[in-house]
């Protein structure tokens, strides 16, 4: 492990997060890098940081605090914390280091990270080129009651039908049970970009855009008011 653990807190509620951030900056071992409301805003920090241990919120909105432990590297451990003790069980099934319950007393934290430093503590982070390091290319996803692996480069688009989603690729139709919110923490943001609630694009196949769609395979997908000006941004910086 590196001198400092690194650090994120992910956490829709704002006074749930700067109890954490109070209690963590009186721990010297302990660095946070980031203190994020949501899943998605934390995905991009993990990628862009290297990151030791997230407390991470079970319950929240769009994308959950277990969906996304399931999408994140292993070696970034999880401890859990939650107003719902009914979510410990999950949480453990997940190997997570610890799950604290709201609201959480530094007395308590100050167990949980003992706890982490006495497991984890073995570990060098500073090794480098490991197979684990590297860019994660692929993702797998349940369909036809199997784990169907998934190119990033082979995607083209992912529509979403409510409770499913379509994932369109170079040589064939996906489908799985899953949301578009919980698919996209697990793209590459700097490949993929969300044009809709109900659509997301590789930016590899897109062949020409408008303000109101963009096309892929000769089909216009379309670019809805909310997300219109991120995306247009996005495409013109391109």
């Amino acid at each position: 492990m590196t001198e400092q653990t690194t650090c994120i807190i992910v956490d829709d509620e704002p006074v749930a997060r700067e109890i954490l951030e109070t209690h963590l900056s009186k721990i010297k071992s302990i660095k946070l890098i980031a203190s994020c409301s949501n899943a998605i805003e934390a995905f991009n920090i993990i990628n862009a940081h290297a990151i030791d241990l997230i407390f991470l919120d079970i319950n929240m909105p769009e994308v959950s605090g277990l969906s996304f432990a399931k999408s994140i590297n292993e070696k970034i451990k999880v401890i859990f914390t939650t107003a719902y003790r009914e979510y410990a069980v999950d949480g453990f099934d997940l190997l997570a280091v610890d799950y604290l319950l709201k609201p959480i007393s530094y007395e308590r934290l100050l167990k949980s990270i003992s706890k982490y430093f006495k497991i984890y503590s073995h570990q060098n982070a500073s090794n480098t080129e490991k197979v684990d390091d590297l860019p994660k290319q692929f993702m797998f996803v349940r369909s036809e009651r199997k784990m169907i692996k998934i190119n990033f480069n082979d995607i083209k688009y992912i529509e979403s039908l409510g409770d499913y989603l379509q994932i369109y690729t170079t040589n064939k139709t996906i489908i799985t049970r899953e949301t578009i919110s919980n698919i996209e923490v697990k793209l590459p943001g700097k490949d993929f970009l969300r044009i809709h609630r109900s659509f997301i694009v590789s930016y590899l196949f897109i062949a020409s855009y408008t303000n109101e769609w963009v096309e892929i395979d000769t089909k216009a997908l379309p670019i809805s008011r909310s997300f219109k000006a991120a995306v247009l941004k996005k495409l013109e910086s391109l």
